[in-house]
């Protein structure tokens, strides 16, 4: 049997603010405990298990709607949340590709500036001010 939790004791051992967990409860998230008439509300060990599992899937680039949605399919599932992941990943590779064409661009603005010393203005600014054209 686990050891009746309150709120306080649960977010320290998630590793987060009560007011984290109170939003998670808000956004349905995690169930938020009747009150007893007198007392604090008990949470009970897999609070802290689902607000972890919360965490592990933000750091993975999942957002609260997503992980809402990994929360409803559940154990059993595992060809629903295979395609989620699977479509997460194809989403973070489109990222990566948006930053790899930006880094390239100024990098060509920084050889540019750099090899333009005389210039009477900045590669970078009159590309940013679109007066390089």
């Amino acid at each position: 049997m686990t050891r009746p939790l309150t709120i306080g004791q649960v977010a320290r051992a998630a590793g987060v603010n009560v007011e984290t967990v109170r939003y998670y409860q808000r956004v349905g998230l995690v169930t938020e405990p009747p009150k007893p008439a007198s007392g604090f509300r008990i949470y009970s060990s897999e609070t802290i298990d689902r607000i972890n599992f919360i965490k592990r899937a933000q750091q993975l680039g999942f957002n609260l709607k997503e992980i809402s949605e990994l929360l409803d399919l559940g154990e059993g599932r595992c060809a629903d949340v295979r395609t989620r992941a699977e479509e997460k990943r194809a989403h973070i590779d489109s990222q990566i590709a948006d930053l790899q064409r930006l880094r390239e661009t100024l990098d060509s603005l920084i050889r540019a500036c750099s090899t333009e010393h005389g210039a009477a203005q900045c590669p970078i600014v009159e590309t940013l001010s679109g007066s390089d054209a």
